[in-house]
């Protein structure tokens, strides 16, 4: 099976080209971070250049597409100009969808959880009220509609806190605050929102199984098992990582006035369950992100 991966440099980008060169022809494609690596094949794309994803589309003929390119971080994305995020993060969308109805070829979409706005409960189902908050998730809900609108062979995968240790000089919370609990710093975290957090090799792991799968015209919520706090998540690494709790400085949402805050954006993935056996509990994947990042 051919597939093209979009955000190849990106934090789940890097797992997916791990897990899925070791069964399928790939073809990643990044922009800002090179990419090297013998076991699979990488280009630098503008996605946002018609042309150029078209010719990728020509010369590889991809029987799957997974994107997950995008303007991704949400404090950043509400800095940037709108004009910049929408044609990234729903044009480039919209044309890729259409280029893979063209070509026969399913997308599997990285959508957000953040399209529920975090006031309706606990556990939320793919049929809970949508009401993005922020640009980013605004933009990943217009991007699914889009998709929509243009084909049929799609997954949308409404994708939950990705936790797990960044590699290739990428970076990311998790693993900020991993470093300092080696280094014995004291880290900062919320107490007061809630998601179904699912880590990076996890992910890559189920989307590789989804792959094989007969799946059309789906969203699906994207997540791990149990429902925590970033607080709780780290909590458990303390545990599992033996790193002091004590390093740990409990903080509201309220304590940082400039972010959106979204309380509660827990998900149900029973959807998700009837495809697939391999989510992990948080204990379970963190003692494989421990291993993982040994050798």
């Amino acid at each position: 099976m051919k597939v093209l991966i979009t955000g190849g440099s990106g934090l789940l980008g890097q797992y997916l080209n791990i897990f899925l060169s070791q069964k399928f022809n790939i073809l990643t494609l990044y922009f800002n971070n090179s990419i090297s690596s013998l076991n699979f094949c990488s280009r630098k794309i503008d996605i946002t250049n018609n042309k150029s994803i078209s010719e990728v589309f020509s010369s590889f003929k991809p029987q799957v597409v997974i994107h997950t390119a995008a303007f991704s971080k949400p404090e950043v994305v509400e800095r940037l100009p709108y004009d910049t995020v929408y044609k990234t993060n729903v044009e480039a969308t919209r044309f890729i969808s259409e280029l893979c109805e063209l070509n026969n070829s399913k997308i599997i979409f990285l959508s957000t959880d953040l399209v529920y706005d975090g006031f309706q409960g606990a556990m939320l189902s793919e049929e809970s009220k949508i009401n993005p908050l922020s640009v980013y998730a605004k933009t990943k809900f217009l991007a699914e509609e889009e998709i929509k609108k243009t084909t049929d062979n799609y997954i949308i995968l409404r994708t939950a806190l990705l936790y797990g240790l960044a590699l290739n000089n990428t970076n990311n919370h998790f693993t900020n605050v991993f470093n300092n609990l080696i280094s014995g710093k004291k880290v900062k975290l919320f107490y007061d929102q809630y998601r179904t957090p699912l880590s990076l090799i996890n992910a890559a792991a189920i989307i590789q199984d989804l792959l094989l799968k007969d799946i059309k015209s789906e969203i699906i919520n994207f997540g791990g098992l149990e429902r925590v706090s970033r607080l709780e998540l780290i909590e458990v690494l303390c545990e599992v990582g033996g790193f002091d709790k004590a390093l740990i400085e409990k903080i509201s949402m309220d304590d940082i006035p400039e972010i959106i805050k979204v309380p509660d954006v827990s998900l149900n993935t029973g959807k998700l369950q009837t495809y697939t056996n391999l989510q992990k509990s948080i204990r379970e994947s963190i003692k494989e992100i421990i291993n993982y990042g040994k050798n």
